[in-house]
């Protein structure tokens, strides 16, 4: 095997998702420029949502909250039933139609399982697997979790419309757009947060509460106050990191300047998505991380974001980021430097970035260092066979069992890059259980397994691996042996 080929493996695999049939081939004719050829200014490509935007599937929860509304109102004017002496306890199998659980479950049904199905199929299918990890990349840097109701049906629009037409375009575009759309809002609060001084907040004081501003769909709304999850996460996670100089007085500056950001509701007619609310909004000048900002109502968060996302510490910590996910669990400095000094050359162009993290020698280092995350793994195992997932069911069973739900983040912090969350030796096992499982469905079509290895492996099949495989049993046997081979399992 020559360099050419052991490029050919690192590209798939390391910047990619896994080879599918052939693509190893054709990545040998050129791995860098292969790479480069997959970067385009359009973005990334979308994935199947059944054609519904963020500002539709806002309208369906409004339908589906109303019903809801509506069945317990109905529940309550009914008329108690006659006790029957013989009639059977009501176990949680045989819940009333109108039970919350059984309307919440279906709600999410119908709105995230396609959109998580149709991501996957994206990524098992792809044939530019180096821009849909970039992609993902950016989806799991600007995290949202479906760990509400409301946010199930978000969370696919949001990745389509706010982070995947923006990861080749300039990093201020990407941030705006990731922070003010409607999934974000929710996630991390901020449509209900409320300036201390703003009017909504000075009518409530005055008495105001039982009505206007203080009820929602006829309910009493809490106290308004201001929140600051969504300014603290944005300096925290999305742009200058942890270590990047601001204080609580920052977080509580730039949580005042969010304020009047929202989502339309039942009042807003033919308003639809976000809204900008000017009686919620806090009044006055602001100041954070040493800059005063005067602009008054929106535009004061847009300029403290547009400044977040060109200061050098946001284009280290970011880029340290890309290092992580790409090369290694403790990325080589070299490899930072050199992101970092294409973001700040190019003003956050992230095609450029894209293309320096590519040229970077520091990332075609023979040794693989990364451990496949469980998503990663199932999207390279379905490639290595040359199929995509019908259906959701097993892949979301396999997924959960290794702890990786889809759109399940554990908090705004998103998946971790790192192997050591992974490696836990029950993961281990269950990865094991899911190669067999697999195996055992597409390993009869599979003619010859020695082939397939080298097709998926290219250069970085050992052989040890090659002759384990060639020795199997069976087919579905050798095609499990292949996918918990150390060198599928890391890129």
């Amino acid at each position: 095997m020559t360099r050419k080929d052991l490029d050919a493996a690192i590209a798939v695999t390391r910047f990619g998702l896994g080879a599918r049939p052939g693509e190893l081939d054709t990545a040998a004719n050129g791995p860098r420029d292969w790479l480069k050829a997959q970067i385009r200014r359009e973005g990334a490509d979308r994935f199947a949502t059944d054609g519904e935007t963020s500002n539709q599937r806002l309208a369906e929860f409004r339908e589906y909250r109303q019903e809801r509304a509506m069945a317990r109102q109905d529940k309550a004017d009914a008329p108690a039933p006659a006790a029957q002496p013989d009639a059977p306890m009501q176990t949680e199998a045989r819940r009333p139609a109108t039970d919350p659980v059984q309307a919440a479950r279906r709600f999410i049904r119908e709105n995230a399982a396609g959109d998580a199905l149709g991501r996957l199929q994206l990524a098992t299918e792809t044939e530019a697997g180096f821009r849909e990890r970039w992609a993902l990349f950016w989806s799991n840097h600007f995290t949202v979790s479906a760990n509400k109701v409301q946010l199930a049906g978000l969370v696919g629009p949001f990745e389509n419309e706010a982070i995947r037409p923006h990861v080749f375009g300039r990093f201020a575009d990407l941030l705006a757009a990731a922070e003010t759309h409607p999934a974000m809002l929710i996630y991390l609060d901020q449509a209900q947060s409320v300036g201390p001084n703003s009017r909504a907040a000075e009518f409530q004081r005055r008495g105001g509460g039982r009505r206007g501003f203080g009820q929602q769909n006829g309910q009493p709304r809490r106290t308004l106050g201001l929140n600051e999850n969504l300014a603290r996460e944005i300096l925290e996670l999305h742009t200058v990191g942890v270590d990047g100089g601001y204080a609580q007085a920052d977080v509580t500056e730039f949580a005042r300047a969010l304020t009047g950001l929202s989502i339309a509701g039942p009042r807003d007619a033919g308003i639809e998505g976000v809204v900008f609310r000017d009686q919620t909004h806090e009044p006055g000048a602001r100041t954070v991380m040493g800059v005063r900002y005067d602009q008054g109502g929106n535009a004061q968060a847009g300029a403290i974001l547009a400044d977040l996302a060109a200061r050098p510490q946001t284009a280290r910590f970011v880029c340290t980021k890309i290092a992580r996910h790409f090369v290694a669990d403790d990325p080589p400095p070299a490899l930072v430097a050199r992101l970092e000094k294409s973001w700040m050359t190019s003003q956050g162009d992230l095609a450029k970035v894209a293309e320096a993290l590519i040229d970077a020698p520091e990332a075609w280092a023979p040794q693989p260092a990364k451990l496949k995350t469980p998503y990663e793994y199932v999207v390279s195992s379905y490639r290595a066979v040359g199929q995509e997932p019908r259906g959701l069911g097993q892949v979301n069973a396999a997924l959960n069992g290794l702890g990786q739900r889809p759109f399940g983040a554990p908090s705004p912090k998103g998946w971790p890059d790192e192997a050591a969350p992974w490696a836990a030796s029950d993961a281990l096992v269950k990865r094991m259980q899911f190669a067999q499982q697999l195996g055992a469905v597409f390993g009869p079509r599979v003619q010859a397994p020695t082939k397939l290895a080298a097709e998926t492996l290219g250069a970085r099949l050992s052989p040890a691996v090659a002759t384990a495989i060639a020795r199997a049993e069976s087919r579905p046997e050798a095609v499990a042996l292949l996918l918990m081979s150390p060198e599928f399992q890391r890129r």
